[in-house]
């Protein structure tokens, strides 16, 4: 797994990023990288299964416990569901129930899914670090 933090911008050579800037960046690349990695996930992927998953990201819950029932009907007894649950004690159940789901339903739809990730984010990362000089001098003249 990766984070976006202050190594991850040291590694791309962004270590000297004003540091009013970083979070923002890091913000930036966590969204494009979310839709990249969408975008390409969704390539050649039928509307019945756009839009099932379209039910876990808008956090639909009839949507989402239909899903439960046909695929995972013992979902809220399993183990990680638990886990989760307990670490988001805070969050509303619909919002754990929609990240397991989302969760789940890859593993189950795109098993590559973490490949996926892991080869956008290297192509995002060589992108950036092309562009670092041009990144840093654009954060300097703000």
């Amino acid at each position: 797994m990766f984070k976006l933090d202050e190594k991850f911008l040291e590694d791309l050579g962004l270590a000297a990023l004003p540091d009013e800037q970083k979070q923002a960046f890091l913000q930036h690349i966590y969204s494009e990288l979310e839709v990249r990695v969408g975008e390409k996930l969704t390539d050649g992927m039928s509307d019945e299964l756009l839009d099932e998953f379209g039910n876990f990201v808008d956090q639909n819950e009839d949507g989402m416990k239909k899903w439960f029932e046909e695929n995972l009907p013992d979902y809220a007894d399993r183990d990680d569901y638990k886990q989760l649950l307990a670490a988001n004690s805070e969050a509303p159940e619909k919002a754990v129930m929609s990240e397991y789901g989302a969760m789940k339903w890859l593993q189950l739809n795109r098993p590559d899914y973490p490949q996926v990730v892991a080869a956008t984010l290297d192509e995002l990362k060589s992108e950036i670090s092309s562009n670092k000089d041009a990144i840093l001098g654009g954060a300097k003249s703000e």
